[in-house]
């Protein structure tokens, strides 16, 4: 089956009806210093919105960049979660605390207008080495899978398709994440069987974006990320402290849109996952 082409005819394909999940990770895939909690959880996160409503938030978000990030529209402003909350580079106008004020309002108020849908999966790697050794899957296979069978799921009930975005690192980061999904589109993963994946997702590929793209749906995953992960691990008791002020905002704004369950609003399970747990 060719890139692009659905992979269920029977529903419905106009560009109101189909959906894109954008992905980004927060930490590292790599089984080095686990130890540390810097590296030892890996994060992937995905918000997905149905087309006309990314529409709606990437208009409002570059309006927000226009308004209160001056730039020429040749060189957009790319949102980094790092840069904004250290006021560097095309940031540098938030180091004006009244312009920061706005700036904090002004996203939280584009997050919660929009209508999206938010899954994180945070991998621990120390416990999956202690849990399985050298046959330990790739903590990408993981993440993505558990990530695509809770976007398929959703898609499948409202009979629906979509595709799946991931920002572009290079090199083994690239390959890795295309590995991972074609390995669950054409062979499926933990009891969900390939054919749904096949129904609901309208590609066999994964998309990739460079950073300076502006891709609006990544900008959102790369400000979530972190804030996220940390939330999903003092949660489960693996994060002393309090989270920073603002993430404490950001989850606030969005606690509402976390995937849940259909009937009891569970999210634990639909939109976190923490995996494994010891």
């Amino acid at each position: 089956m060719s890139e692009g082409v659905a992979a269920n005819p029977a529903r419905p394909s106009g560009f109101e009806d189909r959906f894109r999940l954008y992905l980004d990770e927060s930490g590292d895939h790599v089984f080095r210093d686990v130890m540390e909690p810097a590296h030892r959880y890996l994060c992937l996160l995905g918000c997905w919105f149905r087309n006309p409503d990314y529409l709606k938030f990437h208009e409002a978000l570059e309006e927000l960049k226009s308004r209160l990030l001056p730039h020429h529209p040749d060189d957009p402003v790319v949102l980094h979660r790092e840069d904004m909350l250290n006021a560097r580079k095309e940031f540098k106008a938030l180091r004006d605390p009244a312009v920061r004020k706005e700036w904090d309002e002004g996203l939280l108020e584009v997050m919660s207008a929009a209508e999206f849908r938010v899954v994180a999966v945070v991998i621990d790697k120390l416990a999956l080495r202690k849990s399985y050794g050298e046959a330990a899957a790739h903590p990408y296979h993981l993440g993505l899978g558990f990530l695509l069978q809770r976007y398929a799921g959703y898609l499948n009930h409202i009979n629906r398709t979509g595709d799946l975005m991931a920002e572009s690192r290079g090199g083994v980061e690239d390959r890795l994440l295309k590995e991972s999904y074609s390995r669950v589109y054409e062979r499926g993963v933990w009891q969900t069987h390939a054919s749904s994946f096949q129904g609901a997702l309208s590609s066999c590929q994964l998309k990739l974006k460079n950073k300076h793209a502006n891709i609006s749906g990544l900008q959102l995953a790369d400000l979530l990320g972190h804030p996220v992960k940390q939330w999903v691990l003092k949660n489960h008791g693996l994060l002393e402290g309090e989270l920073a002020p603002f993430a404490q905002r950001v989850l606030k704004t969005v606690e509402g849109k976390f995937n849940q369950h259909l009937y009891n609003g569970r999210i634990e399970g639909y939109g976190t996952v923490l995996f494994p747990k010891e």
